[in-house]
């Protein structure tokens, strides 16, 4: 118990290098959903589709909370706390889905490497977070590497990106989503990750259901598609609930903008998810790239206590 009489869940601490193993998985998952996103984006409303998910991972993450924690209902201040965060996350989400309803999800992780960027700056503003010189060089290096491996080191592909509203739609999720990890690290108060998670998602869904109520009436349940359901699924529990749980956790010891920085490594592995799925190979050039966003990804993660 903590000085204040309530529990404290913070005093087991985890070793770095497992923090770090479970921001890869983090890294891996959130970029399976780029994938999954485009193929069944068209099956429902992004309002109507986030809502569903977030519905399904809320039901999967309720008895987990009741079972560990009893029926825990937060303070106003804290489901204020919890509703600011859901918003930021809500918004991203559906930017995404509908932004891939005109853009691809190649041009959307090309413009998710601004995110660690922009979340630096939020850092050092409201949480006077000390980036550095070394560390904003190697932010920039990381969005270099990136960018190498989406177009395979060539400029020619890069000058030629065709931006469009799904890409500036996009690009107005990423600087909501840039908030998300910045907002976990003000507003956690040593709660367990699971209430927190769940809270997170339970605000966003009440969110989310402002968003589509207006939709709702209008959809035809019975000729939603077998593969849409499956990535709704999908995306509630490997998606929202293990990935929302991961980055909780990883904040609090790395860090916004470290945790962020993983991002770095999203292009990557759309690209090894897409040759897994039978899209080709990803080809040599892009191995110079790897490293670049390894290289710097490492010199971002320097001096994590």
């Amino acid at each position: 118990m903590s000085e204040s009489g309530k529990p404290n869940y913070l005093n087991t601490q985890l070793p770095l290098w497992s923090v770090h193993c479970l921001m890869l998985l983090a890294s891996i998952i959130v970029s399976s959903s780029f994938t999954v996103g485009e193929a069944i984006t068209h099956g429902l409303e992004p309002a109507v589709l986030l809502l569903v998910r977030y519905v399904v991972a809320v039901l999967c993450l309720a008895p987990i909370l009741v079972l560990n924690h009893g029926f825990f209902l937060p303070s106003a201040r804290q489901l204020c706390g919890y509703a600011l965060i859901s918003a930021s996350t809500v918004g991203f989400f559906w930017c995404m889905f509908e932004s891939l309803r005109y853009t691809n999800a190649l041009n959307a992780s090309v413009i998710f490497t601004l995110v660690p960027g922009i979340s630096g700056i939020y850092s050092a503003i409201f949480l006077k977070e000390r980036l550095g010189r070394g560390r904003l060089w190697a932010l920039f290096f990381g969005m270099v590497g990136a960018l190498w491996v989406i177009f395979r080191g060539d400029i020619k592909r890069l000058l030629g990106l065709d931006v469009n509203y799904g890409d500036l739609l996009f690009l107005a999720g990423c600087f909501m989503m840039a908030a998300y990890t910045p907002l976990v690290r003000r507003l956690h108060q040593r709660e367990s990750m699971v209430i927190m998670t769940f809270w997170v998602l339970a605000t966003g869904t009440v969110w989310l259901l402002l968003l589509s109520i207006s939709s709702l009436g209008a959809v035809d349940w019975q000729t939603v598609e077998i593969k849409v359901w499956a990535g709704i699924v999908y995306l509630a529990v490997f998606s929202t609930i293990i990935t929302f749980y991961l980055t909780h956790i990883s904040t609090l010891y790395l860090g916004p903008t470290r945790v962020m920085a993983y991002s770095y490594f999203y292009p990557t592995f759309v690209l090894l998810i897409n040759w897994s799925l039978g899209k080709g190979l990803p080809p040599a050039v892009i191995f110079p790239g790897i490293a670049i966003v390894t290289l710097a990804t490492l010199v971002l993660q320097r001096d994590a206590k």
